[in-house]
């Protein structure tokens, strides 16, 4: 009875028995992983979508992004014929929708993606002023389902998203540009700067086992840091973000960096 039960759970049902032994996929790994980071620092599963939300509670909030403009590295590249034009593209943690507007309003077929209703509310609304078509999906774009994203895209532009993942969760991101990313797609990716105030933390990838909390107000990567996690793409360009104006109609802050990279064509 007992093994029968045992089996059924885990190649019938497809999950573990509670309490019982976890681990028998990559997947398991990953989720066992997850579940090592205390309450109050998750950022990046479906659970975190109530803190995002208290986050974007507030639209008067004096945060630097919650500006209805967007990335000043995404409008050069654009202007500067850097990215196709016309494609698909994916927003990856839109939150208020600023760059996939921008997107959209460059012709690009826009999907966009979220783990926080509120943000995606303040989104949609932008987007129905802006008469701009834009798909916004909510939900986990790592989980197994991807929230209902389907590519490939020719763009997948990342705000923001990638330096909330904790070390084992880079897996899980360069998986998604593996099956989203097509083959001479681009990635344009910003996030924290190591070493600048304003930046989230240093420490490393051990470190944040022993002490979860440290992940509460995300990553900084160094240049070479970034350029080996994305050796699978070819660098197009990897550069500090160039602080902008109050004025300005882009954001741009110094401590990040502003990273596009290209998937090889073959």
């Amino acid at each position: 009875m007992g093994s029968t039960g045992a089996t059924e759970s885990v190649y019938g049902m497809g999950r573990a028995e509670p309490g019982g032994r976890e681990v028998r996929t990559a997947d398991d790994v990953l989720r066992l992983l997850d579940g090592l980071f205390t309450e109050g620092v998750d950022r990046w599963t479906a659970a975190a979508g109530p803190h995002w939300d208290g986050f974007y509670a507030d639209r008067e909030r004096p945060v630097p992004f919650f500006v209805a403009k967007p990335d000043a590295n995404l409008a050069r590249h654009l202007a500067a014929g850097l990215l196709p034009p016309g494609a698909r593209a994916l927003d990856l943690g839109c939150g208020p929708g600023r760059n996939a507007l921008h997107l959209a309003a460059r012709g690009y077929r826009v999907d966009a993606v979220d783990l926080s209703p509120a943000a995606l509310d303040w989104a949609r609304e932008r987007a129905r002023a802006a008469g701009a078509e834009i798909r916004f999906h909510l939900g986990d774009a790592f989980a197994p389902d991807a929230a209902g994203l389907a590519g490939p895209y020719d763009l997948i532009h990342d705000s923001g998203c990638f330096h909330h993942l904790p070390p084992h969760r880079r897996v899980s991101y360069l998986a998604l540009l593996d099956r989203l990313l097509a083959p001479g797609g681009h990635l344009v990716l910003t996030c924290f700067a190591a070493g600048e105030e304003g930046a989230g933390t240093s420490a490393a990838d051990a470190e944040l086992y022993r002490h979860p909390e440290r992940l509460r107000g995300g990553l900084a990567y160094t240049a070479g840091q970034l350029r080996w996690i994305f050796s699978g793409l070819e660098e197009v360009e990897l550069h500090r973000m160039d602080e902008e104006p109050q004025d300005s109609p882009h954001f741009g802050v110094s401590f990040l960096w502003s990273g596009l990279f290209r998937r090889p064509a073959a």
